[in-house]
């Protein structure tokens, strides 16, 4: 798997961001790092786009900012011109994928069918889009594609809110979600980044899903539904780990132990 999918899995949740107007948009990144969801995805449904990624590249270098709603080559020219990490596109161009594999540059084309998955898997990819994600079948429809067509993930987007990003994120066939639930095209503009902050730690909260369940050894026990990104959001607060204490099952982590606390799978 590339390193920027692997990272965008352990985020957990990517922004979808419409922006209309480029100079909102490092406020913008900044709350959503600061919220706890250091990634984004700059659809080019607007002209701003191209302007926006340049300008969250530049003041934030380590968030992992990419393209969405990339229908064109030149589309995705201007967004890897811009400094773009990875691209997404709502639907399956055979063109825009081999243009970003032949500069091995992270794709996700929207696959909302199971020829589409096989055209996707056809030219070696391993991760695609699920779009539009609810209206498409949601969860029953990725579980159902994933059975033959072993070793693909998917990115659903469409319909992804606060109530059901949770089912979602449990299944091993999701890499993980894209949503705009926590930046509403309306807040950027309005300037409302307070707001935006507020609902993407909540939608981060939500998550994680950490619950306090006692105390051992001075040691805090918190329950996740989701440890490993639980551990990656925590560490990303400059908590250590010990990976010594890791314990591991068939899926995946069990506890581990650090910054005094116990993170345990609930």
């Amino acid at each position: 798997m590339d390193k920027i999918i692997e990272e965008l899995g352990k985020i957990g949740i990517v922004p979808v961001v419409v922006i209309e107007d480029a100079d909102k948009a490092v406020p913008m990144a900044k709350a959503l790092c600061e919220g706890g969801l250091p990634a984004a995805e700059v659809t080019f449904r607007t002209a701003a786009a191209k302007d926006a990624i340049a300008a969250m590249r530049g003041a934030y270098p380590d968030m992992i900012t990419g393209a969405g709603t990339v229908l064109t080559v030149k589309q995705a020219e201007d967004a890897l011109e811009a400094g773009a990490q990875f691209i997404v596109s709502p639907n399956f161009d055979e063109e825009v994928v081999r243009y970003c594999l032949d500069r091995k540059v992270p794709v996700l084309p929207g696959c909302a069918t199971p020829s589409e998955v096989g055209k996707a898997v056809a030219m070696g990819l391993t991760e695609v889009k699920f779009f539009p994600a609810e209206q498409a079948g949601g969860l029953a429809m990725i579980k159902a594609m994933a059975a033959p067509f072993r070793g693909i993930r998917f990115m659903p987007t469409g319909g992804i809110n606060k109530d059901n990003i949770g089912a979602y994120l449990d299944a091993p066939e999701v890499i993980a979600c894209g949503g705009s639930f926590m930046v509403k095209s309306a807040d950027i503009s309005a300037g409302n980044f307070d707001k935006i902050r507020n609902e993407t730690a909540e939608a981060v909260k939500k998550m994680l899903s950490l619950t306090f369940v006692g105390r051992e050894n001075n040691v805090n026990i918190m329950s996740s539904k989701r440890p490993e990104r639980a551990v990656y959001h925590i560490s990303r607060m400059g908590a250590e780990f010990d990976e010594g204490t890791a314990v591991y099952d068939e899926k995946g982590l069990v506890s581990i132990e650090g910054a005094g606390m116990r993170i345990v799978r609930g």
